[in-house]
């Protein structure tokens, strides 16, 4: 029996957190006829404390997103070698060329590659920490009224191409955040027929990354690979200081 001294009830929180979005994707998963093990869950840790990654990681979490830099890199610093070791931290925020170096130093994967010039910087640094990353471009399917950032889908063969060419860099697919005020599934349903013209001439990049909290469901049902669940698990983000 666990005592009062060492019972943590922000554990407990998350542990119940956790299992209702398994759940939540079993069941999708199950109505779209697909094996829930062939996506995975990426546990988006933006803003919650390097505490809250070594609660994540006891209950079975080993894919963490962080969206900004200076966070990400010293949340990552922090957590015991073991944890760190054993956990793949995908970058996920939109990236500046002149930080990209900097997070090739910690993240594995980098899912928010929109640009030539983020792509060839990332490639950069990762050749100078000796590291390989995983990268998937990130597509804007809202035009010039959405600001979530984004190759446009026209350009996105050339910029896969570059990518492909960089030593360090492993084209593993596409991502995407569904354009405000559409229909999630129709975005996810375009985002998997960009995806299946890209592997005609990138076949391994198989991974589409779809879904947050709100619509993990109709990305499954879409197809994904990848979904970023942050407040689903984590909770409401904490208040800034």
């Amino acid at each position: 029996m666990t005592s009062d001294a060492t019972h943590d009830p922000r554990r407990d929180e998350l542990g119940r957190r956790l299992q209702t979005v398994e759940q939540r994707i079993a069941t999708a998963s199950a109505a779209a006829g697909r094996d829930p093990e062939e996506v995975t869950l990426v546990v988006v840790t933006k803003y919650f404390p390097a505490g809250d990654v070594q609660r994540l990681h006891a209950l079975g979490v080993r894919d963490i997103g962080e969206n900004k830099h200076q966070e990400a890199s010293a949340k990552v610093q922090e957590l015991p070698p073991a944890v760190r070791d054993d956990l793949r931290t995908h970058f996920i925020g939109q990236l500046q060329s002149n930080k990209a170096a900097a997070v090739a130093a910690y993240a594995d994967v980098v899912q928010s590659v929109d640009r030539v010039k983020v792509a060839r910087a990332l490639d950069r640094g990762a050749e100078r920490h000796d590291r390989t990353l995983e990268v998937t471009i990130q597509v804007d399917l809202g035009g010039d009224d959405d600001a979530r950032g984004g190759v446009r889908p026209a350009d996105l063969p050339a910029l896969a191409d570059a990518v492909a060419e960089c030593s360090r860099l492993r084209l593993k697919g596409l991502m995407t955040v569904a354009p405000l005020g559409a229909e999630a599934r129709d975005a996810f349903e375009r985002l998997m027929q960009l995806s299946a013209s890209l592997r005609a001439d990138h076949p391994e990049a198989t991974w589409v990354s779809a879904g947050m909290s709100a619509d993990l469901e109709a990305a499954v049902a879409a197809g994904a690979t990848h979904l970023r669940v942050g407040s689903a698990i984590l909770g409401s983000r904490p208040a800034l200081r």
